[in-house]
């Protein structure tokens, strides 16, 4: 009887045990691919990238591992990167990027840290705050640049974007060395429908001085064909501003199919002399996508430039990119890219194939400390 009961008890602490462990568990998404690059011109060392994304609790991990094929055969990494995102609390978020190499003797070094805090704040304002160090020469890290970013609302139907980057001074502080100025007109929906970006540089006597502008409207309802235009405004002999450029790009969709072409203008033409009262069409970059049934999709781009070395020369295709994606089963799926360059000869020529596999799945992560370890901690 006594044997019974023992052994009633510990099928109930068993199964007491089992509710717990799935009570501190949560379902979270986890993908991973791997990239192998086929180059077809012979003059560059094959490489592959293995990637995954994780997702759980408030926090996504992804991680990048960039090989190349060694002298032994094998593929061996020679970087590896890693990008960590948090929610700290309910308006700030943390992201950390460490980049690791290979030191001479094969150890893994790291190269440099980025961290990126955003953070909103009362009044639809946000602060963005990015840092880049490196590690000197005895491993602690140093602070190379850092970038504030601050936006606010500029009225109902505007927002105001400053953008300023610092650099280390010979005093041990930090200057500022750029200055980006944006200014946005929303529409009632929130979406941007024309902007001017100023780019100012210090000039020595405490002054800003603005070095190039960009500005541009985007034309087009929810879908409905889009149009964006923008135009590059940088001074001239006499530091006035001048239009040095322009692009536009249109957009459009149709039975399940979409086109996107962007012409790029230039007051500079290669073999003539600058001419600021004409601009001339120097490239044109065309994409078209399609859906299949299946959930495959093909992406061709395709883009037009003149040859340089023959002023007035017409637009002719330089480089053809083709991405078909395939969906395969259990969460599976295959992408591959081809890359298509002229040649010494008329027409195109392959030069590049890169080959991905991915798995998406849901994955069982724990996202609750463990009851002893958080008992065990002194309450604060």
């Amino acid at each position: 009887m006594m044997r019974r009961t023992m052994l009633f008890f510990l099928s109930l602490s068993l199964i007491l045990f089992a509710a717990m462990a799935l009570c501190a568990q949560d379902t979270a998404q986890s993908s991973s691919s791997t990239s192998d690059w086929e180059n077809h011109a012979g003059n560059t060392v094959p490489t592959r990238t293995r990637s995954s994304h994780t997702e759980a609790d408030g926090r996504v991990l992804d991680r990048q591992s960039v090989q190349r094929l060694g002298v032994n055969g094998s593929y061996e990494t020679y970087l590896d990167v890693e990008r960590e995102s948090v929610k700290v609390d309910a308006s700030t978020i943390r992201v950390i990027e460490k980049r690791y190499g290979q030191g001479a003797n094969g150890s893994r070094t790291l190269l440099q840290v980025s961290e990126e805090e955003v953070r909103d704040l009362p009044g639809g304002e946000q602060k963005v705050t990015r840092t880049v160090s490196n590690p000197d020469v005895n491993g602690g890290l140093q602070v190379a640049q850092r970038e504030i970013e601050q936006s606010k609302p500029a009225g109902p139907d505007a927002r105001e974007t400053t953008t300023t980057l610092l650099r280390p001074d010979v005093n041990g502080g930090f200057a500022p060395a750029l200055r980006v100025e944006r200014h946005e007109t929303l529409d009632k929906q929130g979406n941007v429908v024309a902007f001017r970006n100023s780019t100012l540089a210090p000039d020595g006597g405490g002054r800003w001085q603005v070095n190039e502008v960009r500005e541009g409207t985007l034309k087009g309802e929810p879908g409905q064909a889009k149009t964006k235009e923008e135009r590059v405004l940088r001074p001239d002999s006499d530091g006035k501003l001048a239009v040095a450029a322009r692009t536009v790009t249109r957009e459009s969709e149709s039975g399940g199919k979409k086109r996107q072409t962007t012409e790029s203008f230039s007051a500079d033409v290669p073999g003539t002399a600058p001419d600021s009262n004409t601009l001339h069409l120097q490239q044109r970059t065309t994409t078209t996508s399609e859906t299949g049934a299946d959930g495959g999709s093909r992406t061709v781009q395709e883009i037009e430039q003149r040859n340089p070395g023959v002023p007035g020369d017409t637009l002719g295709v330089e480089q053809r990119t083709i991405d078909i994606v395939q969906p395969g089963a259990g969460g599976s799926s295959s992408e591959t890219r081809t890359i298509q360059m002229t040649g010494p000869s008329s027409g195109l020529t392959t030069v590049w194939v890169d080959t991905t596999r991915g798995q998406t799945s849901p994955v069982k992560v724990e996202t609750k400390p463990d009851a002893a370890k958080s008992q065990s901690k002194p309450k604060p």
